[in-house]
């Protein structure tokens, strides 16, 4: 699996900023969509003993398998205005996915499926 530490850091404004995105991604495990983002130019790394973080300089989520192993819960934060960005991201990757984004009160502000 690739594992990269080349792409950009997560941006200053985000480092601190509380989770407001979250989701379940359909058709792969977590390695799997890891080296997705890997080959997209994001940084990935080794979070747990099955988990990944992956980053680019407007999102940081961390990837954890599913109890029944079929999928991926997403959660991190994301700059809200590329949200639809995150999703046509994995809609390029071929998972199916439900994603979720809140406001600072924890508010449900969006739902996207693909």
């Amino acid at each position: 699996m690739d594992l990269s530490g080349d792409g950009p850091p997560i941006a200053a404004e985000w480092q601190d900023a509380a989770n407001n995105v979250c989701g379940v991604l359909r058709g792969g495990h977590p390695p799997y969509a890891a080296g997705r983002f890997a080959r997209a130019g994001w940084r990935v790394r080794a979070s747990s003993w099955d988990g990944y973080e992956v980053e680019t300089s407007w999102c940081r989520v961390e990837l954890e398998p599913l109890g029944d192993r079929d999928g991926v819960l997403l959660n991190g934060v994301a700059d809200p205005m590329r949200h639809d960005e995150l999703a046509a991201l994995l809609r390029a990757f071929g998972l199916r996915f439900g994603l979720e984004l809140y406001d600072e009160s924890d508010a449900l502000v969006r739902e996207l499926t693909g």
